[in-house]
């Protein structure tokens, strides 16, 4: 059913999103799909790493550790930005056209009072509502 799944991740989260990551493995074994792990970064250093490539690196070694640990195909892609706050969820969308992907899974944040007062916008919900594919969210 599906063939390529995509997981947005943060490699400097990664403790906050262990429910996302099992999710994603869990359904990239059931399907015998491959398993693509996405990042959009500043070129500026961030909480990851220093620049893009040191961050791809890493991204590369940690898709790799969770294919062989958990008997699945994986990779790994990293986009760049100039400002993620702005243009995240439009590199998401493009990545998802680009790599083929029909399915995501990704992270919610538990919703607070900055959503009740419309201050915080939900990357997921962007994604959803402007994908033609379907989405999986972890909450």
């Amino acid at each position: 059913m599906y063939q390529h799944i995509l997981v947005p991740v943060d490699l400097a989260h990664l403790n906050k999103m262990a429910k996302t990551l099992n999710t994603a493995i869990d359904m990239a074994k059931h399907y015998h799909a491959t398993l693509c792990y996405i990042t959009v970064t500043n070129s500026t250093p961030g909480a990851a790493a220093h620049n893009p490539k040191e961050l791809a690196s890493k991204l590369q070694e940690f898709a790799e550790e969770q294919g062989k640990s958990h008997g699945i195909q994986t990779d790994a892609k990293v986009l760049e930005s100039v400002d993620t706050a702005v243009e995240l969820d439009d590199k998401l969308l493009k990545a998802i056209k680009e790599t083929g992907t029909d399915l995501v899974v990704m992270a919610s944040h538990p919703p607070g009072l900055g959503d009740a007062l419309h201050l915080l916008r939900s990357n997921a919900a962007e994604i959803v509502r402007h994908s033609n594919i379907s989405v999986f969210v972890v909450r």
